[in-house]
């Protein structure tokens, strides 16, 4: 009986060692993973959110989105920590905001995507 590989088509095969070629390191996915799983919690999202309109400071997140300020520094400290919001301190006041483009235009994306379903 032929393997798999012996019945395999040319294409496939191409496909296959392209696929190859272009693999990430598995570091690489686990990080994505832990921030998806990060994105996963609708208080994340809308801080998220909120930071995408501008810089703020852990009281007017907490007073814009209704939630109280150790809830927020917990939210904030989480996605500071997978380097999604980044902090300017400024004497005793800390203000956050999204740490590059790249999770603005992750949130967009996935605004876009959703949208469809509302």
């Amino acid at each position: 009986m032929l393997s798999h590989l012996q019945t395999e088509l040319p294409s496939h095969r191409v496909a296959r060692k392209k696929i190859i070629r272009q693999m990430q390191p598995k570091k690489m996915f686990f990080l994505l993973a832990e921030t998806f799983l990060a994105l996963g919690d609708a208080s994340r999202v809308q801080i998220i959110w909120a930071l995408s309109q501008g810089e703020l400071c852990v009281g007017e997140i907490a007073e814009l989105l209704e939630m109280s300020q150790p809830t927020v520094s917990h939210h904030l400290r989480t996605l500071r920590n997978l380097k999604l919001v980044k902090v300017r301190k400024n004497g005793r006041t800390s203000s956050y905001s999204l740490d590059d483009k790249h999770i603005e235009n992750l949130l967009h994306e996935g605004i876009k995507h959703v949208s469809d379903f509302l």
